[in-house]
């Protein structure tokens, strides 16, 4: 069981929304101005803004959600195209969590891979987003097509966790917390746990001892190899685009920094209204550097 986190949402209001991509866990902060949905990244969950939501609440109306498979979300059984763990499908459930809080548009931070659920939204629901910033990723299809041995070696989960069904899920049900530590280490520029705030590890942890929800990070993998990439090359042959402005911030001793990629160059070709740059950094952001990752959203979301 994942241990009860209130007191690093204190006052947040907690919600349980049935979508098409499955029942959605969502904290949302009081009313104080116009909403901001924020998706954390693999192996997290809503959790990993706990540091950043205090300094964006007094201006943002805050939705943070939890993706499927993720956090006190459900874990649904996958199709045969991977949904509900596809993009398109998180996509479409995060648009029905929103439009049942009473937010039609909004706007959308996402990290990791919910940075690919706010770039898929916005080019499967154009006008829905205001604005969106990602943090710490490039596209999906770039990172198969730009793929080389720096990016394979750092990022080399994305292979391995692609695998068929039950290749990865049987070799980290054998220690998973050595599975999700020597991970997460990896992607921060300390290279040591000790980042993240003990109460959000153990919630952390406690997640990688749900054989359901490793099930489900897999399926969010196996999606990205095949389902995303073909949706990604389908938008990219059409040349589509997004159409609300894009911030892309990543982090200096983050993935694109360490894997050689241009995030701006990757970006450019998807998002015509495009600004960004690197903070002071591992690959998590919110937890690693909470006050560069705030103010960076409160000057691009107008706050």
């Amino acid at each position: 069981m994942m241990p009860d986190l209130a007191d690093l949402y204190p006052g947040y209001a907690s919600h349980w929304i049935d979508t098409s991509a499955g029942r959605i866990f969502a904290r949302m902060s009081g009313k104080s101005g116009p909403p901001l949905l924020l998706l954390h990244g693999h192996p997290q969950s809503n959790v990993m803004w706990h540091r950043v939501a205090p300094l964006l609440a007094p201006r943002f109306t805050l939705v943070i959600a939890d993706l499927p498979g993720y956090g006190w979300s459900a874990a649904p059984a996958a199709a045969e195209d991977h949904a509900p763990y596809t993009k398109r499908a998180m996509a479409a459930g995060m648009i029905e969590l929103m439009q049942a809080l009473g937010f039609a548009h909004f706007r959308l931070a996402g990290h990791d891979r919910g940075g690919r659920v706010g770039y898929r939204l916005a080019l499967d629901h154009r006008g829905r987003l205001e604005q969106l910033a990602v943090l710490d990723i490039v596209p999906t299809w770039d990172m198969w097509h730009r793929i080389n041995a720096a990016l394979a070696t750092r990022a080399w989960h994305w292979m391995f966790l692609a695998q068929p069904a039950p290749f990865p899920e049987t070799l980290i049900g054998h220690d998973p917390t050595f599975f999700f530590d020597v991970r997460a280490r990896a992607g921060t520029k300390a290279q040591a746990t000790s980042v993240f705030d003990p109460r959000a590890l153990a919630h952390y942890h406690a997640a990688y001892q749900d054989p359901l929800r490793i099930h489900a990070m897999c399926e969010d993998y196996r999606a990205g190899r095949t389902t995303d990439l073909a949706h990604d090359e389908a938008d990219r042959a059409a040349g589509k685009t997004i159409g609300c402005p894009v911030l892309a911030i990543w982090g200096n001793g983050g993935l694109p920094a360490n894997a050689a990629l241009d995030p701006l160059a990757c970006w450019r070709d998807w998002a015509p209204d495009l600004r960004g740059f690197a903070i002071e950094s591992g690959h998590y952001l919110p937890e690693e550097n909470p006050e560069a990752t705030a103010q960076a959203l409160l000057e691009f979301f107008g706050g």
